[in-house]
């Protein structure tokens, strides 16, 4: 498995890289990355990740559709705000949703982690709402969230990976440094 394992990581990085830099190809790039860590997720019983991938990929979708409507001069996406009440609804929903999957996970599975794997899985789909809705906050939360990650994927001897995602870490505030400069200042009166 370590081989594909190193493909998907290798795909991944690439993908949040181009992410970062506002570039509409890290979609396509991201969809296969999903589609290889579907496979290592199941084979790593880590169920919530796994359903994570599917939903990754239906987000995917969505992403691309919406960036390719907002492209600059320059072909990479513009920026938009995220209101806090807004912001403040999807947080509510990523916690009523990993406590739902979490238990589920608990009560029907033989989930490795399943109260942390669906909290992160959770987090994990509201910060991949806001990055395909091109907010600055989505970083902010995948730094949170892949930090934890990190941590996971070390319990579960996903090495590779969790090298991943402590990269992923330094390519989110690498992101989240672009994406600030990038955003569009008000006119000062």
């Amino acid at each position: 498995m370590t081989w594909v394992e190193l493909a998907g990581a290798l795909l991944s990085a690439w993908g949040v890289w181009l992410t970062a830099r506002r570039q509409p190809w890290c979609w396509p790039i991201g969809l296969l990355s999903v589609l290889v860590y579907s496979w290592i997720f199941i084979d790593a019983r880590l169920y919530s990740d796994a359903l994570l991938q599917v939903a990754f990929a239906g987000l995917i979708v969505y992403g691309w559709h919406r960036w390719l409507r907002n492209l600059g001069e320059d072909g990479r996406v513009r920026v938009a705000p995220l209101p806090a009440a807004e912001a403040a609804t999807h947080l509510a929903i990523g916690l009523a949703c990993a406590l739902a999957l979490g238990f589920a996970m608990h009560r029907w599975t033989d989930a490795a982690l399943p109260w942390l794997d669906a909290a992160l899985s959770a987090f994990s789909l509201v910060a991949q709402w806001w990055q395909g809705r091109r907010h600055i906050a989505a970083w902010w939360l995948w730094i949170v969230v892949d930090v934890i990650y990190v941590g996971e994927y070390v319990y579960k001897h996903l090495l590779i990976t969790s090298v991943l995602y402590a990269g992923f870490v330094v390519l989110a505030i690498i992101g989240l440094r672009a994406w600030q400069f990038a955003q569009p200042h008000p006119a000062s009166p």
